[in-house]
Formats: C-alpha cells, sequence, structure tokens
C-alpha cells in the first residue's frame, strides 16, 4: 500500500513471527530495472516518471513487474482485483491502465467499512479501493453468480427489511460499495496478522469472477484470507508470499475451516516458465536491439557504428533464471560483457562508475 509504515503481529497471536516492512526506497530497487523499463516497456516508464516522490517511484517500479506478470500468465476469461487505498490508488490505476489497457478497466469498487480513525482534522477514512480489471474487455460476470446481500439497517440499501429480503431470495448481482465489516478483535477468523481482511469480502470478488474449478492466484497471500475463502467455495488455489510464516498459516487456517488436513504442496523453487516453447538463439534479435539501443552499449555507453562489436547479453543470466526471451536480452560491448558476466546489470554500472572515479582521481594528480 506504500503505507510508510511497519508491521508485525502481536506476540500470542496465531501469526506471531509475521512482520513486513511497507516503506519504500530506491535503494532498494535495482535501479537497472528502471533503465530496463525505459527500453523495453516506455509506457510503464512514463508511469513512473509521473510520480512526485522516491517512495512512490519506488513501490510502483516493485509493483510494476509484478503486475506484468499477472497479466501474462491470465487466462483470456480472467480478472484481477487490485486491493489499495487513497496513497497509491491514482498511480496504480495509471499503470494497470498501461498493463491491461485503458479498455480492460471494469470497476473501480469501494471496500466501505464502519470501523476508522476518527480525527477532527480531515473527513474519516472510511473505504479501501479495489481496481477490477479484466485480460479481455468483453469479460463480464459469470452465470448465476448473484449474491446475497444481507440486509444492514445503515447501509445505503433501502431500509425497507421486506423489500430487503424478498429481494435477496433470488440474488442479485455485484454492487460496486462491499459494504463489509472489518474484523473485530473478538472475531473468529482474526489471525493478528497485520493487514488481514475479512474473508466475507473475498467471498463477494471470486463468487462474481469464477466458477468452481477455477484457480484463484493471490501473489501477496499474507494470512491466506484469499486462499481460504477459494478453497471454501470449490475454486483450486495457489498462493505467493515472502514470508515464510505465510505457508504456515495458509495449512493451519484452512485445516481449521475444513476439518481435515488438505493437500497442500509448500514450495520454494524458482517456478519455470513452460509457455515459450523452444526460442530461437539469441543472436538472431542483434538487428532489433542495435536498433532499440541506437548503436549504444548499454553498459558504458558508447555508440558502435559496427553492430558486430556489441554482443547480446542476458540481463539476468541464464544461471539465475533468466531466459532467452528477447526482453532478457540486451547488447554490451565486449569488455562490458566480460566485466558483467553472469552478475547482474547493477554490478556492472557499479564497476564502470568506480572506474570512472579512479581515473578521474589519477588525471588531477601531479606525478613528479
Amino acid at each position: 500500500f506504500n503505507s510508510n509504515a511497519n508491521y508485525a503481529a502481536p506476540i500470542g497471536s496465531k501469526a506471531a513471527g509475521a512482520e513486513f516492512r511497507d516503506i519504500w526506497y530506491l535503494d532498494d530497487i535495482d535501479k537497472e530495472w528502471i533503465k530496463t523499463l525505459a527500453i523495453k516497456h516506455p509506457k510503464l516508464h512514463r508511469v513512473l516518471l509521473a510520480t512526485m516522490t522516491d517512495s512512490d517511484k519506488a513501490y510502483l517500479a516493485y509493483m510494476s513487474p509484478r503486475i506484468s506478470e499477472m497479466h501474462r500468465i491470465l487466462k483470456d476469461t480472467g480478472s484481477i482485483y487490485l486491493h489499495c487505498d487513497q496513497t497509491m490508488s491514482h498511480y496504480l490505476k495509471l499503470l494497470m491502465d498501461a498493463i491491461f489497457g485503458r479498455k480492460n478497466f471494469r470497476n473501480e469498487l469501494i471496500w466501505w467499512y464502519s470501523w476508522g480513525v476518527h480525527t477532527p482534522n480531515h473527513w474519516n477514512k472510511k473505504h479501501d479501493t479495489i481496481l477490477y480489471y479484466a485480460k479481455d474487455a468483453k469479460q463480464a460476470f459469470f452465470d448465476g453468480n448473484r449474491i446475497r446481500v444481507p440486509y444492514r439497517q445503515n447501509s445505503g440499501m433501502t431500509t425497507d427489511p421486506k423489500w430487503n429480503k424478498s429481494f435477496n431470495k433470488k440474488g442479485k448481482l455485484p454492487e460496486d460499495v462491499l459494504d463489509i465489516a472489518t474484523i473485530n478483535a473478538m472475531s473468529k477468523e482474526r489471525t493478528g496478522y497485520p493487514t488481514q481482511k475479512p474473508i466475507e469480502l473475498l467471498r463477494r470478488i471470486i463468487k462474481s469472477s469464477s466458477n468452481e474449478g477455477h484457480i484463484v492466484f493471490d501473489p501477496f497471500c499474507g494470512c491466506a484470507t484469499t486462499l481460504v475463502a477459494a478453497d471454501e467455495l470449490q475454486r483450486d488455489w495457489i498462493g505467493i508470499d515472502i514470508s515464510p510464516k505465510a505457508v504456515e498459516l495458509v495449512v493451519e487456517r484452512i485445516k481449521e475451516a475444513q476439518r481435515m488436513f488438505k493437500d497442500i504442496t509448500p514450495r520454494t523453487d524458482l517456478p519455470q516458465r513452460t509457455d515459450m516453447g523452444k526460442l530461437p538463439h539469441p543472436r538472431t534479435h542483434l538487428n532489433h536491439l542495435y536498433g532499440e539501443q541506437g548503436g549504444n552499449c548499454n553498459g558504458c555507453g558508447h555508440h558502435q557504428s559496427n553492430k558486430g562489436n556489441l554482443e547480446v547479453d542476458h540481463i539476468i543470466s541464464l544461471k539465475k533464471g533468466g531466459t532467452d526471451h528477447i526482453d532478457n536480452l540486451q547488447l554490451l560491448c565486449s569488455n562490458c560483457n566480460r566485466k558483467k558476466g553472469s552478475k547482474s546489470m547493477e554490478y556492472l554500472t557499479n564497476s564502470i562508475k568506480n572506474l570512472k572515479e579512479i581515473l578521474e582521481i589519477e588525471q588531477d594528480v601531479d606525478i613528479g
């Protein structure tokens, strides 16, 4: 969320030991990724340039490759929901437009909750934003996924309980304001995990955009609320999280919800792409890369009038999970290519910078 805060689960809770930082610095981001964005993904790079602070830029530089991968693996009939708040929702909307296309924006959902921080200095915050996009602009709700919305006297619905109860027997299509309470301190579903969302919120979303047997994927699964809701609704599911504690919570919560041990397979290996088939030899992209880079080495920046003086390099080496796909290729002069080897572009850039500084110092020294 780029909330500029640190989070930690309280001692003694189910999620004890889970903690994460939601403070963003450019030093956390591989600066070469931002440079690569400018060359390979100019639309995304323009969004980064629109940000007001380095923290915003770092946050979006982190999110952009992950959302791009979500777009890549999403089925043609798939949907994606991005949960955020007013801190970054406007920038994330631009990011999603650049990746999915503006025409594939379906809805801006509002999760309205009664609880919130009260302050006399401005309007009290009572909602989060959920951006809903589809892979195909024609994508609609799945047939039969009408949702019964519980009657609440203080909601924005009509205050006639008879009308609501009668209507709810048939169900209704979801509306863009989700009136769902936050998890209180006494709730049975509360794990103590920071920023935990109520399971009813995820039920609504999953019901509206999937059928039984479909796959639900949460790349920031945290305390597993999305996965528990998906499992409960007979969907297959996959979750990813940076915290090992998340794995424990997935197993514990689903076991508790289903009253049995489910077939859950935790994995720590790096998944390999299987959708590219046999890729052509990297050298076949030489002419395209030469034009894309304007004949310049992507390391030292020196122009080479003869493209034969440039070598095709893997931005992320094959040893570290890189591929021969053109998005992972660049041209370097032979000197920069040898210097980089299988290391990162950040290593190469720092090596060149240090060498230039040494040469500048030597030029300023008088040798007798």
